[in-house]
């Protein structure tokens, strides 16, 4: 059976996601079978895995970083918030159902079993194990957690504890989490790390000495703040915040309330031509080369604001002038003529679209996961290779519009009218040529020259990535004390 280290958080957004990644990659690295593990994951941002089972994509980014391919083992329980007190509940990659959150935790322990028979599995096929948490440890009003310190004990795991020093008050946060941790679980914690420094790490020793001294534990590193390109887990990222203005093109993202996979548009942020902006008001969208309606776990309710914010006007204004308009899974339905979802799916109800294809989509309550390959026929799109995903549910019936790709099987995928596309396809840029073909049509548009603006291989751009996130952290760590850890459990 595998080893096992565990990586916790004084808070959500502490970076744990990419310190497990790091340690996935600085593992393999050195040579050991590794694989990450999240027994629970709550996030937007999901994956279809080879064999057509949803996990969480941070999940994704860490099994890339090991050198493995996604298993849904890797992410057993994922939840997908519809609202702010629901969530939909998937099982080893499978929908179980729409639970609030009163109901989920009455019934969170009942998945211990899945929980280890993933967990088991994957220990079985790897030298180590790196498992993250979730949120903090020392949440005392959620006593029986299957995420953070009931995980570490039915797998007996050693737990390194990262404190967000970005945000202030790092000696506090990793005080105060030991501090109110069960002296059982107050054992397990073996290492302290800093996360998110930038500054001089020598202006920090004398507290990381006192912190040991109250503590009990060793601080076993200073991760700097690194500028490695990583998917995020969810939509609070800061990205979503940032604002690229210094390429030719600008690509507008607008930010629904419930957005969803917005790692789809990665690729182009890594475009020397795309400039990629995320817009949460209708001010803000000016004149965009490219707008783009990504997807939604809510695209009912998500359409409603749409249109109470003024972003649907606006949106239609600027195709009905000739400006390009994209739309991914929910936000292709909202670009349609009507949704309608007589059985409540999301919104009992039918409503008018933007009317910018003449789409119509009806809800059900079949899911659909699947993973595709095809090629884009739609305008100067035409001809780009694809390797991606759909996740959706509901059904479009696309009228008379023109597929915006053909899939490897023959079947039509998507509509596009003029310069309008809408597509179901998740990771439609991964494979680099719709991004250059994207960037080269929008290029000629602007009359700008267009053939020095190449993507590099989104594959061979993620890998890089990984490495240099692996080499910060490797410069940060006492690996050495990592890896006496492990050997003591």
């Amino acid at each position: 059976m595998a080893r096992c280290i565990m990586v916790q958080g004084t808070m959500s957004g502490a970076g744990k996601s990419l310190l497990v990644t790091a340690l996935c990659r600085i593992f393999r690295q050195d040579g050991w079978r590794v694989a990450p593990f999240k027994s629970q994951n709550m996030a937007l941002n999901s994956y279809i895995t080879r064999d057509g089972l949803e996990m969480g994509r941070a999940q994704v980014a860490q099994a890339e970083a090991a050198g493995k391919e996604p298993d849904v083992r890797m992410n057993p329980i994922l939840l997908k918030p519809s609202s702010d007190t629901g969530s939909q509940l998937i099982v080893n990659g499978e929908v179980r159902g729409q639970y609030d959150a009163a109901r989920y935790f009455r019934m969170r322990e009942s998945l211990v079993p899945d929980i280890l028979a993933a967990y088991n599995s994957l220990a079985a096929e790897n030298d180590i194990l790196v498992i993250e948490g979730a949120g903090s440890p020392a949440e005392i009003n959620l006593k029986g957690d299957i995420v953070n310190m009931g995980l570490a004990r039915l797998v007996d795991a050693p737990v390194l504890l990262a404190g967000d020093i970005d945000r202030g008050g790092v000696f506090a946060q990793l005080y105060g989490t030991v501090a109110l941790l069960e002296p059982e679980d107050r054992a397990r914690v073996k290492g302290l790390l800093i996360n998110k420094f930038r500054g001089d790490v020598n202006l920090l020793t004398p507290g990381l000495e006192q912190l040991r001294q109250l503590t009990g534990v060793p601080v076993l590193g200073v991760v700097p703040y690194t500028r490695a390109d990583i998917d995020d887990e969810d939509s609070l990222a800061p990205r979503l915040e940032e604002t690229r203005t210094h390429r030719p093109l600008d690509v507008a993202v607008i930010r629904l309330p419930h957005i969803s996979n917005f790692t789809d548009f990665s690729p182009l942020e890594s475009h020397p031509a795309l400039g990629v902006r995320y817009v949460q008001r209708p001010g803000e969208l000016g004149q965009p080369d490219l707008t783009v309606l990504p997807g939604t776990k809510n695209t009912m309710g998500d359409l409603v604001w749409l249109r109470e914010s003024g972003f649907a006007s606006a949106v239609q204004n600027l195709a009905a002038a000739g400006h390009p308009v994209l739309g991914v899974c929910g936000g292709y339905q909202m670009l349609g003529r009507r949704l309608d979802d007589p059985d409540g799916v999301e919104q009992q109800g039918s409503q008018p679209g933007l009317c910018l294809l003449p789409c119509v989509t009806r809800f059900t309550g079949q899911k659909t996961r699947t993973r595709v390959q095809g090629r884009t026929l739609a305008g100067p799109l035409a001809g780009a290779g694809l390797d991606a995903y759909e996740i959706h549910m509901g059904r479009t019936d696309t009228g008379d519009a023109e597929p915006f790709a053909r899939l490897a099987d023959g079947t039509p995928e998507g509509a596009a009218a003029g310069c309008v596309f809408g597509t179901y396809l998740h990771g439609l840029f991964d494979t680099g040529e719709l991004t250059d073909k994207l960037a080269a049509w929008l290029l000629e548009r602007r009359g700008l020259p267009s053939a020095a603006a190449r993507a590099e291989s989104h594959t061979a751009y993620k890998q890089r990535q990984y490495d240099l996130l692996a080499d910060a952290v490797r410069a940060a760590l006492d690996m050495e004390a990592v890896y006496r850890i492990l050997d003591k459990h």
